[in-house]
């Protein structure tokens, strides 16, 4: 499906019935909504209304050329925009690598939108950025970011010898049908440009407080990006009830690599607060944020 915004136009898988309850599913780099085809498809079986969007810069019509214009801000305003061209009032909001930062920035700045908040390897961002203070591990972790903001050296060291190191990112736990298509869509021209602009946008133009929303935060042991120390740290930025799920000897690509033992633990979340009303636990004024 297409969801026309004033961003622009946005590709998107959706499934499940009309009337189900909605669950917005955001993917992370270097990947498209096709990461959650196993989620999609699960959670489509169960009566949700699925709906995961090929996100800014992934869209072909909606990739602005600027790196400042992959600011966080905008792409919370994104999932804004798309849900309500949906009419979604309130649903259910996940999100994985970038599509998780996406997902906990949203969260801070539109509790009474989102139902529920599953993140799947990203930690908070205030968390992350306490671990890169203070832990060698992580800040050895994230260097790769630093790296990737060079253009256009990253995009050809990226696509030379058959994108040989785009291939490399997912180290062989992504399934094979699923790389050659990411191969194939960050290979058309300014594709992947556009999906690196997000490491080159800048920091976020504010700051992130706790998340006073039911929370699943799923993390997983042999993640090279996210080490232990953000992991651990989250805790401390969610306010409202709070889920901590470790995915043993599982890399970062989680939801193609354990996609059954994902899928377990969001229909859990889910089903736990679903009789949740975001407008309830929605932060008021005067509500304490770091």
């Amino acid at each position: 499906m297409s969801i026309s915004t004033g961003a622009g136009v946005f590709d998107a898988i959706a499934a499940g019935p009309p009337e189900g309850r909605p669950v917005l599913l955001l993917h992370g780099f270097p990947q498209t909504a096709l990461a959650w085809q196993r989620q999609i498809a699960e959670l489509a079986e169960q009566g949700y209304r699925v709906v995961a969007p090929d996100q800014r810069g992934y869209s072909p019509g909606a990739r602005p050329q600027r790196p400042e214009d992959y600011r966080m801000s905008l792409l919370v305003d994104d999932v804004v925009a798309i849900t309500e061209e949906l009419g979604w009032a309130a649903f259910d909001l996940v999100g994985h690598d970038w599509g998780g930062a996406v997902a906990w920035w949203t969260a801070d700045a539109h509790p009474g939108r989102i139902r529920t908040l599953t993140v799947v390897s990203t930690p908070h961002p205030g968390a992350l950025a306490t671990a890169l203070r203070t832990d060698d591990d992580q800040r050895s972790r994230s260097q790769y970011m630093i790296h990737w903001r060079e253009t256009p050296a990253t995009e050809e060291r990226m696509l030379a010898h058959d994108a040989e190191l785009l291939r490399a990112l997912y180290a062989g736990k992504v399934p094979q049908d699923s790389v050659e298509a990411y191969v194939r869509h960050l290979s058309r021209p300014g594709a992947l440009t556009a999906a690196l602009n997000w490491y080159r946008a800048g920091r976020p133009d504010g700051k992130i407080g706790t998340v006073d929303l039911p929370t699943l935060y799923v993390w997983s042991t042999n993640d090279s990006a996210f080490g232990p120390a953000a992991a651990r740290e989250t805790e401390r930025w969610v306010d409202g009830p709070y889920r901590f799920e470790t995915i043993p000897d599982v890399t970062h690509w989680v939801p193609e690599e354990a996609p059954e033992t994902l899928n377990r633990l969001l229909l859990e979340h889910l089903r736990a607060h679903g009789q949740y009303g975001p407008a309830a636990h929605t932060p008021s004024p005067d509500s304490p944020k770091r």
